[in-house]
């Protein structure tokens, strides 16, 4: 396997205490976690967040986008259902890094949306990649879920990969003054569904 499980401990969070599992991508040579609670092994359908890692917005409290707010939406739910799985990817910047998206964001502060500051530095809109999740749930021996996501391309992304996914669950949370016209773009040109 590409992705492969290399120590799990536990992480007592505010959420409660989770499971955290490290994996290993030997194809792109990053580390990627998995937090659980509860017992997955059941084979019924399981909440389950793919969260991109956003430095800004998860440790800094970034208000330029609404990452950090889902990630605690996230982490939430599954407290309340007592039940479920993060999938924390380390593909900063929607695949472009830490240092680009910095570049990015300079770019936006002159002006560039989300998608156009990625392209006039040369990439895509959108470079991550979902490959890992297979592995991750297959070692969680997850088969179905529910997906806490308003981006389609991580159903998508799933259902290619063969994992059922049984229910979308909207994840709109964090709206504000200085994300407005992100949530606007992301709508616009990426497709996420909102109000939906």
């Amino acid at each position: 396997m590409p992705t492969s499980h290399v120590a799990s401990s536990l992480l007592p969070t505010p959420y409660g205490t989770f499971d955290m599992h490290g994996f290993a991508d030997s194809e792109t040579g990053k580390e990627h976690l998995a937090l659980s609670m509860g017992d997955l092994t059941d084979s019924t359908t399981v909440l389950t967040r793919l969260h991109s890692e956003c430095l800004t917005g998860d440790a800094l409290f970034s208000m330029r986008c609404d990452c950090g707010y889902q990630l605690q939406e996230a982490l939430k739910r599954i407290s309340e259902e007592g039940r479920g799985v993060i999938l924390y990817l380390r593909q900063e910047g929607r695949g472009i890094g830490l240092l680009n998206k910095i570049k990015a964001y300079n770019l936006q502060d002159q002006g560039a949306d989300t998608v156009e500051a990625n392209e006039r530095l040369g990439f895509d809109a959108d470079m991550r990649k979902y490959g890992m999740t297979k592995d991750m749930l297959d070692h969680l021996q997850i088969k179905s879920v529910k997906l806490m996501t308003n981006n389609p391309r991580k159903i998508k992304a799933l259902t290619e990969l063969g994992i059922i996914v049984e229910q979308r669950q909207a994840l709109e949370v964090g709206e504000n003054s200085h994300n407005k016209s992100y949530l606007a773009t992301k709508a616009s040109k990426l497709d996420h569904l909102f109000g939906q």
